[in-house]
């Protein structure tokens, strides 16, 4: 089908719904219309490179937090078992409107973590775990060791995508540094994208 474009995953296959082929999808996207929208996504099996499928339809499940979806070829429960654990992605390239203070995964991922907007950099955004709330994986510098952090205002109180870094305040603990205090004017600013 073509050269593949950027990806970003939106959801897991979690089972299949009813006898004919549809699958329950676990979200990690905050935008319904990749999962209502007719169109090309992808399904990706650990360890396997995507392959391209195309949803025909797709429904909210509201009481489970979960969607239905109907793919092309995908027509009875066992073919639908098949793809449980499958990763539901979608092309990175058209992305749904952000409002303030959200971001896609593709423009975090790549920035440079700060303590301080001018001092150096701590490490990099390496991926963005969705859950409870949302966590930023971060890359240290020194070790190279990965590190989980909650993606929210109090602790990544800026975002500053156009400068390529994000400040990071985290309390004490949370990394496996000695941490300096934040710089009095970074707690409280805003959190919202550059424009």
């Amino acid at each position: 089908m073509g050269v593949t474009p950027p990806l970003v995953e939106v959801g897991l296959v979690v089972a299949a719904q009813g006898l004919k082929g549809e699958l329950r999808i676990l979200p990690c996207s905050d935008f319904p219309e990749r999962f209502l929208e007719p169109g090309l996504r992808w399904l990706q099996k650990v360890d396997e490179p995507p392959r391209a499928v195309e949803l025909l339809r797709g429904r909210s499940l509201p009481r489970k937090g979960l969607y239905g979806i109907r793919l092309k070829g995908i027509e009875t429960r066992s073919q639908a078992e098949a793809l449980v654990q499958h990763r539901l992605l979608a092309d990175g390239t058209t992305r749904p409107a952000m409002a303030a203070g959200e971001f896609h995964l593709l423009d975090l991922e790549g920035l440079e973590v700060r303590l301080d907007p001018a001092g150096p950099a701590l490490g990099t955004v390496v991926d963005l775990h969705h859950g409870g709330n949302d966590l930023l994986e971060i890359r240290l510098h020194h070790g190279g060791q990965s590190v989980l952090v909650p993606f929210v205002e109090a602790i990544v109180p800026q975002v500053r995508l156009k400068e390529g870094w994000i400040l990071l305040c985290p309390p004490s603990g949370l990394l496996p540094i000695n941490p300096q205090p934040p710089p009095v004017d970074a707690i409280g600013s805003a959190h919202q994208p550059e424009s």
